[in-house]
């Protein structure tokens, strides 16, 4: 596993326990106290660490190569019974924007999920989890059946934005991402909207109009991540850390400003230093947040849905 400068301590302790460990099987050494000892210690660096995470360190957990991404929830959500569906039937099928039916508990849904790589080739397969047009239409096809068959939708974000290249704007990027919103304002059916990683700008709201809104604890959500602001507002990206602080992006921060209904919590550490604790955690919210909306007929869900956003931010006349 690949750790971030601020984990180092978390790395160094990790490697004595493992040594430790390796001594005490290869050898008659009692090494069971020191073993102690030294998880102890982890347990205290890792609290210590993980419970005081800057904002721009939040940011940076939340790109971790190591965390989960949206095909890596569908799949433990639907226990493997995903069946992905391609294209935008107008132009491609994008890759960094992928979708399909699945079952919860023998409950459908239909999934809708931003994608990113694992490696340098899947990472330039996926865009870097940057959508195209395409991929936003697709995505609203995609809604438009599930709400044709009365099926819930989900959506996991976790993208850095949408993709900013010329042949993008020159299909209409601007357009399908507005379309988008505009769109998901009158669905039918219930839609719970999560952000699993990075929540940037359009490429995030395009598919995160929602009846729910939840944020797992290490992500961020925000006009523009703080490079971008900092290489605006500075001419460089050396004040990252002051532009993470000041957009307020975090899941404490939107949860304060109402734009989010709940955070969801994760593991010590983050989501990938105990993925199958965070599915669990994440299938149950999504239980729960159906049953819940299940409850609403769709006059109630379309009308509460548009109160909620109408309602956020604070205006003068």
């Amino acid at each position: 596993m690949e750790y971030l400068d601020f984990e180092l301590p978390v790395k160094e302790l990790q490697e004595q326990i493992a040594k430790c460990q390796a001594i005490g099987s290869e050898s008659s050494v009692d090494v069971t106290e020191t073993c102690k000892l030294l998880t102890d210690k982890l347990e205290t660096a890792m609290k210590s660490i993980y419970g005081n995470l800057t904002p721009w360190q939040k940011v940076q957990l939340s790109r971790h190569p190591s965390r989960p991404y949206a095909l890596d929830y569908i799949n433990a959500l639907s226990g493997n019974s995903f069946l992905e569906l391609h294209g935008d039937r107008n132009f491609a099928d994008d890759k960094a924007m992928v979708g399909g039916l699945g079952k919860i508990d023998n409950q459908t849904f239909m999934f809708i999920g931003t994608q990113k790589g694992y490696n340098t080739k899947t990472r330039q397969y996926r865009n870097f989890g940057m959508s195209k047009p395409e991929g936003y239409r697709k995505a609203l096809r995609l809604m438009k059946m599930a709400e044709k068959f009365g099926i819930p939708i989900i959506s996991l974000i976790d993208t850095p934005g949408a993709y900013p290249g010329l042949g993008a704007e020159e299909r209409g990027q601007g357009q399908a991402i507005a379309n988008n919103i505009y769109q998901m304002l009158s669905i039918k059916t219930p839609i719970i909207v999560t952000i699993i990683g990075e929540g940037a700008s359009g490429g995030a709201l395009g598919i995160g109009v929602g009846d729910l809104i939840y944020m797992l604890e290490n992500t961020w959500y925000s006009v523009i991540s703080p490079e971008s602001c900092s290489s605006i507002l500075w001419r460089s990206w050396e004040h990252k850390e002051t532009a993470a602080k000041a957009l307020k992006l975090t899941a404490e921060d939107m949860l304060k400003s109402k734009l989010i209904d709940k955070i969801i919590k994760e593991p010590l550490g983050g989501a990938h230093f105990d993925r199958n604790n965070v599915f669990q955690t994440v299938k149950k919210q999504m239980i729960d947040a159906f049953r819940t909306l299940d409850k609403m007929d769709s006059d109630q869900l379309i009308e509460a849905r548009r109160a909620k956003f109408s309602n956020m931010g604070t205006f003068q006349s």
